[in-house]
């Protein structure tokens, strides 16, 4: 039952994104997301902004996000109704962060396919990420609303993005440097602001769509955000052992990225993982340095604690929803999307 319930609200997110991000711009589309434009401002040319984008967004994703966003408006006792306009403000800054992603890690695939830097060109994959970045705020201009709400919203979104790129600063300049590994305060830092910002966007975006106090837009907020910590997490564990969906095995440890088993790998005394790293870079994925990296998180016992910890926060987070909300049917299925969070 829980399945068809996702099933149901998963199939109408959908629907809002593509007519959000269409094929083809029409009069209609160009004007309500650029307004009156000069002559001479042809479609042709928003459809090379939407292409990368759009191409990259039906390659799928988990849509787990959006999901939330509806769950918690759910949660507050409105009708997913109010949610659906709204789920583009964190779909689309998602995916905008992931075409920035790649471009700052130098990958070469997302989801199975090449990436939108190498299929489009840089220039091309910058520019069109950066528009999406304020094309997920149109959905909040159009929202019918009270303007108190809509001002709410909007200051949602543009704290959770400035706090986003703050998380990736700490990354790239982490990833640059393969003779610094972080203390885990630095690392958990950077997760809940790279990975958990978007959860609690989410999260405070439909808790206030919905009509929640404060107090409530808060705590869902925190719950939320350690929830995507904890994906993020588990996600580079599986980095590490089956691999990722679209991606190959190991090429975290290519990117030179400070994932939580690096972490506490250090922490550990493990054998120094830097020549690694540093080979790895200069000879790619098939560089025998990135099962050799592996080979010795394995041994540590680094990657099986970090999915301890990732497992741990994840249940610590569906308990605490539980209790909070305890008989309301929304949280049983929040509960049952961070349940699916969790490693095996």
């Amino acid at each position: 039952m829980i399945g068809i319930e996702y099933k149901r609200r998963l199939e109408k997110i959908e629907e809002v994104l593509c007519k959000a991000l269409p094929e083809q711009p029409d009069s209609d589309w160009m004007r309500s997301v650029f307004s009156v434009l000069p002559e001479g401002a042809d479609p042709a040319y928003a459809a090379r902004l939407l292409e990368p984008c759009r191409n990259l967004l039906l390659l799928g994703g988990k849509r787990w996000r959006p999901l939330l966003l509806v769950l918690s408006c759910e949660l507050a006792g409105s009708a997913p109704e109010a949610a659906y306009p709204l789920v583009p403000a964190v779909e689309f800054a998602h995916t905008a962060s992931l075409i920035h992603d790649d471009i700052e890690d130098c990958a070469e695939e997302r989801r199975g396919k090449p990436c939108a830097h190498l299929a489009y060109g840089t220039d091309t994959a910058i520019n069109s990420a950066s528009w999406l970045y304020f094309h997920a705020q149109t959905c909040i201009a159009a929202y019918e609303a009270a303007p108190g709400l809509k001002l709410r919203l909007f200051s949602i979104l543009n704290r959770e993005l400035r706090r986003l790129h703050l998380g990736q600063a700490m990354d790239i300049q982490w990833h640059r440097d393969h003779s610094f590994i972080p203390p885990r305060e630095q690392y958990e830092c950077m997760v809940r602001l790279k990975t958990g910002t978007l959860a609690c966007l989410a999260a405070e975006t439909g808790s206030a769509a919905g009509g929640a106090e404060e107090e409530e837009i808060r705590w869902l907020g925190k719950i939320a955000s350690d929830a995507g910590a904890a994906f993020q997490i588990l996600d580079d564990v599986k980095n590490l052992t089956q691999g990722n969906p679209g991606k190959q095995r190991g090429d975290d440890i290519v990117e030179g990225k400070k994932s939580l088993p690096v972490v506490l790998h250090e922490e550990r005394g493990g054998e120094d993982l830097r020549p690694l790293f540093e080979q790895a870079r200069k000879e790619g994925i098939r560089s025998p340095a990135v099962e050799q990296a592996i080979a010795a998180l394995e041994r540590s016992g680094a990657i099986r604690q970090a999915a301890e910890y990732g497992n741990a926060m994840a249940e610590a987070c569906i308990t605490e929803t539980q209790k909070r909300w305890n008989g309301n049917p929304a949280a049983g299925l929040i509960a049952g999307l961070f349940r699916t969070m969790l490693s095996g």
